[in-house]
């Protein structure tokens, strides 16, 4: 599959993604209807892109004027198709990169600052990670006040009830893919 970054300074760059469906990249479409739903909240923000497999997201955010991203992988062929990725568009000085794995625990963000606003969270379907990943988010203490998280999801997998500092703001279905929009409140 080809991916290309949308819009922003690094429009039309072409993105690297491991062979076969192991990190299932989001579809351009569907990326361009996250972001245009997001709208000016991306300008500025500081992203995190967590299970980020190619780095799509966080690309997108930077490009479209993000301040920085910070992304969370584990998979080694991952990992290295997100910084090959990270090196063609000339991103070194404004992102990081953390081998971490997320569905285990986010102990990796702890007392990071600055703290996050926008956050994307695309685990592995079928698995049952968004429920464990959002409550690691909490436990890290990483997410500024009215931060956004974009969770994308399949349709069949669990959604779990936002918790007291989650509101679920907006539900859309792109095919078989769900993507969850939520609010951090304190």
């Amino acid at each position: 599959m080809t991916l290309r970054v949308i819009a922003g300074e690094l429009k039309g760059r072409k993105l690297r993604t491991i062979p076969g469906l192991k990190t299932r990249p989001t579809a351009d479409r569907t990326r361009e209807a996250v972001f245009s739903i997001l709208g000016p909240a991306v300008r500025g923000a500081h992203v995190l892109d967590v299970f980020a497999g190619s780095g799509a997201f966080g690309i997108e955010a930077v490009s479209r004027g993000a301040a920085s991203a910070l992304f969370i992988e584990i998979g080694r062929e991952a990992l290295d198709a997100l910084t090959g990725n990270i090196q063609t568009c000339g991103l070194t000085d404004r992102v990081s990169v953390i081998r971490w794995d997320a569905g285990r625990n986010l102990n990796c963000l702890g007392n990071r600052e600055p703290k996050f606003d926008l956050v994307f969270l695309d685990p592995p379907y079928r698995r049952g990670l968004v429920g464990p990943a959002l409550s690691h988010l909490l436990a890290a203490q990483c997410l500024e006040n009215g931060a956004r998280l974009v969770v994308e999801h399949g349709a069949d997998d669990p959604f779990p009830e936002p918790a007291a500092f989650y509101q679920l703001r907006d539900r859309r279905r792109y095919g078989k893919t769900l993507v969850s929009f939520l609010n951090y409140v304190i």
